[in-house]
């Protein structure tokens, strides 16, 4: 058996069909892209087949033949078993470690207020959050679970709903009085429009303008406007009285329930878009991440307790 022999050259291989470069692949493994060539060309001398058709002139790019096509599946199966009986062993002397990528706003305004309860359902296990609001590549950086706000398709990936969102205007108590009190959708022309811009290529994330469609209002927004990046950040601009904003359901709640906003007037627009809990397609969830997924299935099932405008 030469595959142990060939390891390296095994995992130069692997990494050169996924880049279909050596130079992505050197990268990678940080050694040089000569390094690369050598590995598997003695894969290719043991063996005697060839694993890359190399074109020369122009652009420099490798094209798998059929023997390596077929190879490098069950190659990075292989690999994958790898991985995990590692990853098993140092699991021996160390918790469960759950690692999840979450949307910052959804982590401040709904996570992080209920994890607790989490944690104490399941002592043995240890969360890590990723809340940085990058998209992600799960695979390449090994992280268990996600949550997405979007239309519930990701290449690559499964996903499971988790709850769905309204929109609707929410403000500081503050907002009701004054000489332009908020009572009606006529008084926003005197008020900061607060502008999630969260979202902005997405054009299913509901606005203000779509808002006042769906409501059937025909009126003026006025000039004076405040445009944030972060949902979060711009319902904190709300509850300081800086303006008004399109509240989300799954956001606003507790900020609801706690008098730190109200709900001035209108009704709630519904939206294609939700939340939805990812992973890797075709890849089983650990104990840990599957036990954490069905908490956030269960909690979220839990209706919202009602938050009706008292004006």
């Amino acid at each position: 058996m030469r595959a142990p022999r060939h390891l390296n050259a095994l995992r130069a291989f692997e990494a050169a069909a996924r880049h279909l470069s050596f130079v992505g692949a050197a990268q990678e493994l940080n050694v040089t892209p000569a390094a690369v060539g050598q590995l598997v060309r003695s894969l290719e001398d043991s063996y005697g087949i060839p694993l890359f058709h190399r074109y020369r002139g122009g652009p420099s790019r490798l094209e798998l033949t059929p023997p390596a096509i077929t190879a490098l599946g069950q190659l990075q199966e292989a690999f994958d078993m790898m991985t995990k009986a590692v990853e098993g062993l140092r699991k021996g002397a160390a918790p469960d470690t759950i690692t999840v990528t979450i949307p910052p706003a959804f982590a401040d305004k709904w996570l992080l207020g209920r994890v607790e309860q989490f944690q104490g359902l399941y002592p043995q296990f240890e969360l890590m959050l990723h809340t940085d609001g990058r998209l992600v590549d799960l695979a390449a950086e090994r992280i268990d679970l996600g949550i997405r706000f979007g239309h519930g398709r990701w290449p690559g990936l499964t996903a499971t709903h988790l709850m769905d969102d309204t929109f609707f205007p929410v403000c500081s108590p503050a907002l009701l009085e004054g000489d332009h009190p908020l009572t009606s959708p006529e008084m926003l022309c005197h008020h900061v429009i607060i502008h999630d811009l969260s979202m902005r290529e997405t054009p299913a994330f509901p606005t203000w303008e779509s808002w006042l469609e769906h409501a059937g209002h025909e009126v003026s927004l006025g000039s004076r406007v405040l445009r944030i990046t972060d949902s979060a950040a711009g319902l904190q601009a709300a509850m300081a009285g800086s303006g008004v904003a399109l509240g989300r359901s799954s956001l606003v709640m507790g900020d609801l329930n706690a008098g730190r906003l109200i709900r001035p007037f209108g009704d709630a627009q519904s939206s294609p878009l939700a939340y939805y809990i990812v992973q890797i397609a075709k890849t089983e969830a650990s104990v840990a991440a599957q036990a954490f997924k069905e908490w956030l299935l269960e909690t979220a099932r839990d209706p919202w307790p009602e938050c009706e405008s008292s004006f």
